[in-house]
């Protein structure tokens, strides 16, 4: 047990209620641990406001939701207009919903820029496996508490997505038909649907994501933070034990942040006031339509930031299990032949092999549609140990990895935006290579990531002031 400290009669009010309270809690410690005596890179550049941001949007979301919820109705018959109520007779209602719609979308985007960030300068490596891990966890969490909360304005794209992501559970061999029974809790999407939905999107997810973001961030200072270089500011000390290439993160970059927060929140007013619906991406136009179970939608496609995972689960036909297929015995080939492993081994790993393939010629293509939707997520948490380049930052990597990981973007855009287009043949095509193309990045990472020749990696961060 900590020994209390004493009070001057003679301090000022502040000290004595603060030095009350560091006996009590530990306010002043965690200000020291987290932000004053918190020592960051001196060199990051303008792809490390994101993880501010992407606090910054958690907040929003968190107060709008409590002012939405006051005057939301979770029940079938009265979803739709309780949104309406809001919309038009609530004060300010407008606004409110408007913020917390446009938040979902604000949500994904500096997400997918921070992942990004970190995919780029290599910020999942040691010894920072458990921060990505967290962060991949904190992006699951956020995937299912933004499909929970699309079903709540009970519009027909709503509901129409719902159901089509809630039949793809019955996909899988014996147990689907019952799960997504119990996921929807009737035979269809209803209001016992609605209820559950409500219930994980309001209260279980977001105490399970606040509790990842707590554990990310406490996880990242215990560590430090990765920089644009990839060198750890924490090998080079002064007498005092503080990084030579390091600032205190307050006031340093909670200033910097300033800057980030302001032009986002330019960016995040100009939509919410003049755009909130994007051209439909944000806001769908088959949304302000109240759900008709018996009337289906043209098309049907989810919002903006599934759609990459859409378009690769409509990859996956009938003729694209013969390509997985060839790629399955091609990798067990290559694994067998070329691995320094016994020859029970080998055997080992050919036998899988066939039983795999055994398995996808078994279970129908919808099946494995849904494994790959979910695998291109769950792929993401391996990455610290697939990638097995000798550096960490872009900036020192062969220059051709820039063109790699270039065409991972692009290729992930192009399979967003076939995700939101009507199936087409075309797009059926380009979507499966493009899948091929997401999978074969990270599998055959391993391989690609030792190859070519590294640049020098600085004793110490490159940094120029400004």
């Amino acid at each position: 047990m900590a020994e209390f400290k004493e009070i001057s009669a003679d301090a000022p009010m502040s000290e004595k209620a603060l030095t009350w309270i560091d006996n009590r809690f530990p306010l002043s410690k965690l200000y020291k641990e987290h932000l004053s005596e918190y020592y960051a890179p001196k060199n990051f550049n303008i792809f490390y406001f994101f993880g501010a941001l992407s606090l910054l949007v958690l907040v929003i979301q968190i107060l709008t939701g409590i002012f939405l919820v006051m005057h939301y109705k979770p029940d079938a018959a009265s979803a739709f207009a309780s949104v309406e109520y809001i919309m038009r007779d609530v004060p300010y209602g407008w606004l409110i919903r408007y913020m917390h719609s446009t938040g979902a979308s604000a949500f994904f985007v500096v997400v997918y820029l921070h992942m990004f960030r970190g995919l780029i300068y290599g910020s999942f490596r040691k010894p920072r496996e458990l921060v990505w891990l967290f962060g991949c966890a904190i992006f699951l969490a956020l995937m299912g508490e933004a499909f929970m909360g699309y079903l709540l304005p009970w519009g027909q794209m709503s509901y129409w997505g719902a159901q089509v992501i809630v039949n793809l559970f019955s996909a899988i061999p014996f147990i689907g038909p019952d799960l997504a029974l119990l996921i929807r809790g009737d035979y269809v999407v209803g209001d016992a649907t609605l209820n559950r939905f409500f219930a994980f999107h309001v209260i279980a997810v977001p105490l399970v994501l606040l509790g990842l973001v707590v554990a990310h961030i406490i996880a990242l200072h215990e560590v430090g933070s990765n920089n644009p270089d990839g060198v750890e500011i924490k090998a080079h000390k002064d007498e005092k034990g503080r990084p030579l290439d390091g600032i205190p993160f307050h006031p340093y970059y909670t200033v910097h942040d300033i800057l980030g927060v302001t032009a986002f929140l330019l960016v995040f007013c100009a939509i919410i006031f003049f755009a909130p619906e994007l051209g439909g991406y944000f806001l769908e136009y088959n949304n302000f339509i109240p759900a008709d179970p018996l009337k289906t939608p043209a098309h049907i496609a989810p919002v903006w930031y599934f759609t990459p995972y859409y378009s690769m689960l409509r990859a996956i036909t009938g003729e694209m299990m013969y390509a997985l297929i060839v790629c399955v015995l091609a990798a067990a080939y290559l694994g067998a032949t070329r691995a320094k492993i016994s020859n029970m081994y080998k055997a080992v790993v050919v036998g899988a092999a066939v039983v795999g393939v055994a398995l996808m010629l078994a279970i129908d293509a919808k099946f494995w549609g849904v494994v790959v939707m979910g695998g291109s997520v769950i792929i993401l948490f391996f990455l610290p140990w697939l990638d097995k380049c000798a550096v960490k930052s872009i900036r020192f990597r062969p220059d051709w990895h820039v063109y790699l990981y270039a065409i991972f973007v692009v290729n992930f855009f192009v399979l967003g935006y076939l995700g939101i287009q009507p199936p087409s043949t075309l797009g059926e095509r380009v979507s499966q290579l493009g899948t091929l193309y997401y999978f074969g990045f990270f599998l055959l990472m391993p391989w690609w990531s030792t190859l070519g020749q590294t640049k020098p990696v600085p004793d110490r961060v490159n940094f120029v002031a400004h």
